[in-house]
């Protein structure tokens, strides 16, 4: 059962968002609020400990109707099914997309070409847990017998974004392990990271699919000549690990076969973290807490698959991106987290997000004559405030914002909490209503400002409001509600390649730049330089003369 291959612009309910977008796209919110006592508790999905207010929304009850008819149209139900079956929906590279199935009950069977994969599953998180354990309680050590005190993940994309992210994140969990992450190809950043460690006492984790990736190996071999600097070949072993699909190639590096955790080419990178990918996560908060992630991840699946579209936050999140992209014409969304912790996150949604759904071709191989995926920025309140919410309030782009707040901070300092999330729910609610003309004289006049200089100002005090928000709140951060939230996420993106027609799991786009970089690399080290265009042809000699 392949994914449905349904252009959504050919179908009813589009043609009827058409002509309801040109009844809607001037309503304000307030008056949507005004007409309809209920629409914040209508409008709202209780579900665990998240509550979902989209009442702040540019739309109607019949606009989420005519919404979830699109939905149907294009045969959501079906593609749900086939994305947790095992089917290959990932139909451009022949393979299943199941980084569900990383965090499926060991009980649940769930079939890649004729194989129940779940038990193979299991058997690497029991050889991560046992791998974990020994290093956390000191029982593997280095090659002089001391404890590990420092983890260096090593791995580019969703081999680091990924376990960055949920690491930094859940740093309130972290035990004794220091962790780095090392994924630019760039030598300054290895130098520096180099500079703090001591080789006795550092457990390096190489992460790569095929362990051929240019920037992964070049890091890892520049390492591990670091490293034997002080130390014989034979502790290499002792040092490094591999996550990888390969067995072979780690081993040629140097890297024991006990120390190899497996994945497989059903994960997609940038959905990785469930694995073995996620053996940083692992060591560095211990696995209860992995495990933890993974269950609240699982949970969110289970809402996925079941609740009714009405009530499904990734369905309902992720129509109203469309509504917004394909209807409104707004190019991107952004995250604002009310919490440190999640400072990391925008840069991981936007691996996910844009990586996905950034194509211009539909599953049909046509190319589309509608907008596909959304430009995924943002940063943490309350500093994103001070930085580029001007932008917000008086400028002149639609932007559509989640934002996600905890009720419950975790070192429960209540004042500071209750300061941060009273501007959490004031920027939604300025958001929202603006201010008017009046409300500005009002505000002026109450600070004595004299009439003419009111006349002046007040054009410059004027905010239109009527910008568009999701609130996510969130009782606590724990290692299950951050499983929940990135589950929620990686769901939305589902949603919208559906919607969209297109193969959110392929990523041709990402080689192009990394082929022409090795034809480049020959050039430095070739007397004549191959065929460029003039400027890259320029750019080459000038490195080229300033490096001789």
């Amino acid at each position: 059962m392949a994914l449905p291959k349904i252009n959504p612009t050919h179908t009813a309910a589009w043609t009827k968002l058409q002509a309801h977008f040109k009844q809607v796209e001037n309503l304000s919110i307030k008056q949507m609020f005004a007409q309809d006592a209920a629409r914040a508790n209508n409008m709202s999905i209780r579900w665990e400990d998240f509550l979902v207010d989209f009442s702040k929304n540019r739309a109607t009850n019949e606009t989420l109707e005519l919404l979830l008819e699109l939905a149907k149209e294009v045969k959501l139900e079906q593609a749900i099914e086939a994305y947790f079956s095992g089917e290959k929906i990932n139909e451009t590279e022949n393979r299943a997309v199941l980084h569900t199935a990383l965090r499926a009950n060991q009980t649940t069977a769930v079939f890649v070409d004729g194989k129940n994969v779940v038990p193979d599953i299991y058997a690497v998180k029991h050889k991560m847990k046992a791998f974990t354990n020994a290093v956390v309680n000191g029982g593997k050590t280095g090659y002089t017998g001391k404890p590990f005190t420092d983890v260096v993940n090593i791995g580019i994309g969703g081999s680091d974004l990924g376990p960055a992210m949920a690491v930094d994140t859940l740093k309130y969990y972290k035990n004794h392990l220091r962790t780095h992450f090392v994924s630019n190809v760039d030598g300054d950043h290895v130098a520096e990271i180099l500079k703090t460690l001591n080789p006795e006492t550092t457990l390096f984790v190489v992460v790569s699919k095929t362990f051929t990736t240019q920037e992964t190996l070049t890091n890892a071999q520049t390492i591990k000549t670091w490293f034997l600097q002080s130390d014989a070949k034979a502790d290499v072993a002792k040092h490094f690990v591999a996550v990888s699909t390969s067995e072979e190639n780690p081993q040629v590096f140097g890297i024991d076969k006990d120390n190899i955790f497996l994945v497989w080419n059903w994960v997609g990178g940038r959905f990785s973290l469930w694995s073995a990918v996620g053996l940083t996560i692992s060591l560095a908060l211990g696995y209860d807490n992995f495990e933890k992630l993974l269950e609240g991840a699982n949970k969110m699946d289970n809402h996925f698959k079941s609740a009714s579209f009405n009530k499904n936050i990734p369905v309902v999140l992720a129509m109203l991106s469309v509504w917004y992209n394909n209807f409104f014409n707004a190019e991107s969304e952004v995250v604002i987290p009310y919490s440190s912790y999640l400072n990391t996150l925008a840069k991981y949604l936007q691996q996910g997000t844009m990586e996905s759904n950034g194509k211009s071709i539909d599953r049909n191989g046509e190319a589309v004559d509608y907008q596909t995926g959304t430009i995924i920025w943002g940063g943490p309140g309350t500093d994103s405030q001070h930085a580029f919410f001007q932008l917000f309030h008086q400028g002149t782009k639609l932007i559509p914002a989640d934002f996600i707040g905890f009720v419950n901070a975790l070192h429960q300092n209540n004042n500071h909490q209750d300061k941060l999330i009273s501007n959490f729910l004031a920027q939604t609610e300025a958001l929202l209503n603006g201010k008017t003309k009046a409300e500005a004289v009002q505000e002026l006049e109450a600070k004595g400002v004299s009439k003419t200089e009111i006349d002046r100002l007040l054009p410059y005090m004027v905010f239109e409001g009527n910008k568009p928000t999701n609130t996510l709140f969130i009782n606590k951060l724990t290692p299950e509600s951050l499983g929940k939230l990135i589950a929620l996420y990686e769901h939305k993106i589902f949603v919208q390649g559906v919607v969209w027609n297109i193969f959110s799991y392929d990523q041709f786009g990402v080689e192009l730049g990394k082929q022409l970089a090795g034809h480049i690399l020959k050039d430095f080290k070739a007397a004549n330089i191959g065929h460029h265009d003039p400027s890259t042809q320029h750019l080459i000699a000038y490195y080229k003369a300033l490096k001789s």
